[in-house]
């Protein structure tokens, strides 16, 4: 039997969370006493693992800034979304991918910079929690552009590198796939770039949701 593999990205591919990343970013840094970053700049970082992320944003903090950073951000950020204040919107198109895939045999697995509690509790208010075979985070692995997620994914699903297509809307997606030997295909509607995602060695780039089936 011939495995499918769509692996996708979160944030940035299948949800538009950057405005509660952003905000709560600027809460967490001005509680640590940091001038908050830009919001490019914070955009521009998700897709990395939290530590990651803050690492870029304030690489000339020590250690223990960065470590008390990303402690304040997790705590507002997990506040939040008890408080029912996080918003993460699918993109358009993107419920119909899912269940289309789905319905035509594809096993769909994530990859994402968000923990575990985090994801479960994004794709589970979407009610798509259940057609994923596979999800990765960073609470669990290195930091994308490891390999590490991807390779997991692939082992859950009992799927070769060739049977697999990573989907992500960062270079680190990119990145990450091409050091597992898995094919990369980038989405315009993220956060970074088309053209960066080519240079980095997107396969192809998809215009929108309809378009990313035709490509898989």
């Amino acid at each position: 039997m011939t495995i499918r593999l769509a692996v996708f990205d979160c944030d940035g591919t299948l949800v538009d969370g950057q405005a509660d990343v952003c905000d709560a970013m600027e809460a967490a840094f001005a509680e640590a006493g940091l001038p908050a970053p830009s919001r490019n700049a914070v955009r521009r970082s998700v897709g990395l693992s939290l530590a990651a992320a803050v690492r870029q944003l304030v690489p000339d903090a020590d250690d223990e800034m960065q470590h008390h950073t990303v402690d304040c951000y997790r705590r507002i950020y997990r506040a939040r979304r008890m408080e029912g204040r996080i918003s993460e919107p699918l993109y358009p198109g993107i419920p119909q991918l899912l269940h289309n895939l789905h319905r035509d045999g594809w096993l769909l697995a994530v990859a994402t910079g968000k923990s575990e509690r985090g994801l479960k509790a994004c794709l589970e208010t979407h009610g798509i929690l259940d057609l994923f075979t596979s999800l990765q985070t960073a609470d669990k692995h290195p930091s994308k552009p490891h390999p590490a997620m991807l390779e997991a994914a692939l082992a859950e699903a009992g799927a070769l590198p060739a049977e697999a297509a990573m989907i992500g809307d960062t270079t680190f997606d990119i990145l990450m796939a091409k050091d597992a030997g898995v094919r990369a295909i980038g989405v315009e509607w993220g956060y970074h770039e088309a053209h960066e995602l080519h240079a980095a060695g997107a396969q192809a780039v998809a215009s929108d949701p309809a378009h990313l089936e035709r490509l898989l």
